[in-house]
Order: C-alpha cells, then structure tokens, then sequence
C-alpha cells in the first residue's frame, strides 16, 4: 500500500511538471514572436503619428479651385502652416483684405463663373494687390497686375491716356480669358495659377528641364513657389478669419459680400452689368 502511495504522489508531482514546462515553453515563444509584430504595430503608430496628415483633418480640407495638397509630405504642411501663420491678423494686424473682398469678390465673382473659372481665382487679386497695390519694378499693374502686353492681348487698353488694368470690371474679363488659356495649355488649375504668376513659357520650360508638372513637387522661383500657398492662405483667413485671429467683424465682411450679388457697377465708368452678355461672348 505504501508503495502504491508513493507512486501516485510521483505522477501528481510528474504531471504538475509537465504542465508548468508546458506553460513555460507556450510563454516563450510568444516572447520571442511578439517583438517583431508589437514593433510593427509601434511603427505604424508612430508613422500616423509622424506624418500629422491621417490625424489632421483640417489640413486634408485645403485645396485649391477643387485640387488638393499632396498627403503625406512633411515639408509642404511645413510650408503650408507658415504661409498660413504669415497670413493671420497677429503678423497683419489689419483686416484690411477683408474689406477690400467686401468691395471686389460682388464683381469679381459673376465674371469667373460666366468663364467657368474656379471660384478661388478672385484671391488673386488679394494676393496681388489687396495690400499694396500700383506697379511693380518690372510694370505690372492694377487689380490684376497686369503686364501691359499680356493686358493688350486679352483686349485692355493700355496706353499714356488709358489704363484699363485699373478697371476691375474689364481687368477681370480680361484675367477670366487669360486664365482660361492657360488651363487649356496646362490641364490643371494649380499650374495655371503658377503661370499665372510666372508666365507660360517660363512654366512650360520648367516642367520639360524638370520632368515634372506636379506644382507642389517642382523647383521653382520663390515667389512663384509660394504663390498657390498664399492663394490658399488668402482664401482660409477670408473664409475662416476667426480662425486665424480676426474678429467678427472680419466675418460679417464675408457674410455682406456674399449674401447677394449686388448691381455690379464698373467703379470707373459707372457702367451696370447690361453689357456682361456682349463681352463675354468675346
């Protein structure tokens, strides 16, 4: 009976044995397979962490005429918040733009859409000259800045008694027809703007010596590099002020300008809108 006592005890013990080794080597290899999938796992969370685009939806909305910022690249949201930082009323200090939208955006407006131009083309002339407006070194000019041959060739007179690119009702004709040639050329509202800015023969050239027509990805002039970023920058603070600082008198601005397309009046001729249809058939 004693031996049969002690022999039982020895398979308990042996079976207590098996159970805990079993354990054991059940523990380990999930030690030794975690690494690899819990340090994936961690690189993914940091990557979504470190590309702040996924976990940023405000900057996934910005866009221009319906084109939106490429994803995914650090040194465009860099570029983009500091032209956005640049453009609030702490670096301003003047809702200034805000007034002269008020004033030009009724006009401007209907102009565009008649042409089919996007309608974030009428921040370019806040970016022009909704801070400083006259002529600049190389004679550019008016609302639209203007050069005075590309003005003659889009039907402004330009001459030592006349200056239609100081007409903002017949400059934005002329701005409408010129933007809509440049899409033609280039299949993409973001790169005529950029043309805009630069002309077309200087874009083109570089987009052959480049191989490139992404704008946001090509190496350009500086000021034609952040042109498109301040057209978003000037769009965001109009359409969002409170956000970057304005008061609310900044939004109720916007609201006026907006609420209603008022008579639009030619600010230097006193001419209404009736002669809209003839023009535009040019």
């Amino acid at each position: 009976m004693e031996l049969k006592r002690k022999i039982k005890m020895v398979k308990k013990h042996l079976i207590t044995c098996f159970v805990l080794l079993g354990l054991l080597l059940t523990t380990k290899m999930f030690i030794y397979s975690t690494p690899e999938t819990f340090d994936n796992y961690s690189n993914e969370v940091k990557g979504a962490k470190n590309d702040g685009f996924s976990l940023d939806p405000y900057f996934n909305t910005l866009s221009f005429a319906n084109e939106t910022l490429p994803l995914g690249d650090q040194r465009i949201k860099h570029k983009m918040n500091a032209t956005l930082s640049a453009h609030s009323y702490k670096e301003l200090q003047t809702s200034k733009l805000h007034r002269q939208a008020e004033k030009w955006f009724p006009i401007i407006e209907p102009i565009l859409k008649q042409y089919g131009i996007p309608s974030d083309f009428k921040y370019v002339p806040l970016v022009e000259s909704g801070l400083k407006a006259g002529t600049s070194p190389k004679g550019a000019s008016g609302y639209w800045q203007f050069m005075p041959q590309t003005a003659r060739d889009f039907g402004l007179e330009v001459n030592g008694g006349l200056d239609e690119r100081n007409n903002i009702r017949k400059s934005s004709i002329a701005a409408a027809k010129y933007i809509r040639s440049l899409y033609r050329e280039f299949n993409s509202w973001t790169l005529a703007a950029a043309a805009y800015n630069i002309g077309e023969g200087s874009l083109k050239r570089q987009i052959l010596k480049q191989s490139q027509d992404n704008y946001y990805k090509m190496k350009l002039n500086r000021e034609t590099a952040s042109y498109v970023y301040k057209l978003i920058s000037m769009k965001e603070i109009i359409e969002n002020p409170t956000r970057y600082g304005y008061n609310n008198r900044a939004s109720r601005l916007l609201a006026n300008s907006n609420s209603e397309i008022k008579s639009l009046f030619d600010i230097h001729n006193g001419r209404t809108n009736s002669a809209y249809p003839q023009i535009l058939k040019n």
